[in-house]
């Protein structure tokens, strides 16, 4: 599979697609992250927090860099050191990002609800899903390739219920930090070009799911011709 040419055709796309977002998210990153705000990326998402009543929500550090994300499980926002502790615009949005996903959670927002149902799937799907239609091809096994396509297709969907997830939080991020006094309209820009190199990201990786499945269903409909 990794050196069928019909394979680097597929997914092309979303390989030049995702070497440009992190191209984009390093150069918007480091711009944002040279201009002050009045809080750190920690203080930032404790207050829009607490401005939605969401005391139980707690704020972590934890190790890495950009590994920030939203515990619905244990109500934990966890924010990388760079975002937990620096004061920039670049630190503030991404926190604020993170602080949307709770507000979601909070409001039980549909899509995060679907995606948080389907994670077990989509994480058994794409390890197994992968090695089901690696075997099915290698040993010319319909079969094994169907039940492959099938588990893989629970990643895609995940996937897929992601991408308003994430672009829904960021819009809930923008306004919230405009509404609350933590950036000013005119420094939006910034929160906006570092939001939206982040979602690129996830946008490749949908594609690169989504094209990826489609090359497993085209060696499927070959086999069958065979």
């Amino acid at each position: 599979m990794y050196f069928d040419t019909k394979y680097l055709l597929f997914v092309a796309p979303a390989l030049l697609l995702a070497l440009w977002a992190q191209y984009r998210i390093k150069t918007t990153y480091a711009v944002a992250d040279q201009m002050p705000a009045p809080l750190s990326g920690a203080s930032a998402a404790r207050h829009i927090l607490d401005s939605a009543g969401l005391h139980d929500v707690s704020v972590e550090q934890i190790p890495g860099h950009l590994t920030d994300h939203y515990d619905p499980r244990e109500k934990v926002l966890r924010l990388s050191p760079d975002i937990y502790q620096r004061s920039s615009l670049a630190a503030v949005g991404i926190a604020a990002h993170e602080a949307g996903h709770a507000l979601q959670d909070a409001k039980h927002y549909a899509p995060l609800v679907i995606r948080n149902l389907v994670v077990p799937v989509a994480t058994f799907g794409s390890n197994a899903g992968v090695w089901l239609c690696f075997a099915g091809m290698a040993f010319h096994m319909q079969f094994l390739l169907l039940a492959g396509i099938v588990l893989f297709s629970g990643m895609v969907f995940f996937q897929l219920i992601n991408l308003p997830v994430e672009f829904n939080a960021s819009s809930r991020a923008k306004a919230q930090l405009v509404e609350l006094g933590i950036v000013q309209p005119n420094e939006r820009t910034y929160i906006d070009k570092v939001l939206g190199a982040a979602a690129l990201t996830y946008v490749a990786g949908t594609l690169q799911s989504v094209m990826v499945l489609l090359y497993y269903v085209s060696r499927l409909n070959g086999s069958s011709r065979e």
